[in-house]
């Protein structure tokens, strides 16, 4: 008996060990999660395009499946991806970024305009990448498909198929992350927990929020602030991270001088 009873004891310890190790990988999951479901992530896993969180499997593997980006100086590298709602011949970005400097943007909603000031300098790929997408009317009619509050307070936006899994059928490498903070009125990308997977999802803080520095910084909000408040007074469905329950079209999106 002594013997059965310290094998249940093993079985016992190994299956509450595999029980906190799950739940540690769900914790992780929920803080990172500035992405959609974890449905059709299969597929976005190998694309590494669409903005998803994988809730499950080792992180080691996941990292190895999306290869690092290499760039050469002042060049920018985006790698095609088969992701939902990715238009027929959009092409990609020019590998050299058009704008290395602060741009002006406007992003026109059904609640009001929010006007960005991106940041070409600290973030050249990723400001011509979203440029590319504006001037290319990518972002035209889609819905911001994601609100959370709490810890995380962020609008999120520019995924086609408005369900968190759609991308523009490219992705690129991170830019600016080194010490990044998401203080109110940060504008950052959205990305899955593997590396470098940035694609068109991106999300606007609306409240000071926390987050590992992980998530490209690439410029901020100078006007319009009061309507992503707005927005977040009307809350999600569910609640605290879901849908907004005030719908949220983006009309349009223009960059300064074109």
């Amino acid at each position: 008996m002594a013997g059965k009873d310290r094998k249940k004891q093993l079985a016992r310890a190994r299956y509450e060990r595999q029980q906190q190790r799950r739940a540690q990988q769900a914790a992780r999951a929920r803080r990172l999660k500035i992405m959609g479901s974890a449905a059709a992530v299969a597929a976005v896993a190998a694309g590494g395009a669409a903005i998803v969180v994988l809730t499950g499997g080792d992180d080691e593997s996941e990292a190895a499946a999306t290869p690092t980006a290499q760039a050469r100086p002042g060049e920018c590298v985006y790698k095609p991806a088969s992701v939902p709602g990715a238009p027929k011949d959009l092409g990609t970005p020019p590998v050299k970024p058009v704008h290395n400097e602060t741009v002006k943007a406007t992003v026109k909603t059904n609640h009001g305009d929010v006007v960005l000031e991106l940041d070409g300098e600290n973030a050249p790929c990723t400001v011509n990448s979203f440029a590319f997408l504006a001037e290319k009317n990518f972002y035209d009619k889609t819905e911001c498909h994601r609100l959370t509050s709490g810890g995380l307070n962020v609008l999120q936006c520019g995924d086609p198929t408005g369900k968190g899994t759609g991308g523009p059928g490219y992705q690129y490498a991170n830019e600016n992350t080194e010490g990044a903070e998401y203080k109110a009125g940060t504008l950052a990308m959205a990305h899955s927990s593997q590396p470098d997977s940035n694609g068109s999802q991106f999300f606007m803080v609306y409240e000071d929020s926390e987050l590992p520095p992980d998530y490209t910084v690439f410029g901020k909000v100078t006007k319009g602030l009061d309507v992503l408040k707005d927005i977040a007074a009307g809350g999600s469905e569910p609640d605290g991270d879901g849908k907004p329950k005030k719908k949220v079209t983006i009309r349009d999106v223009s960059i300064a001088g074109k």
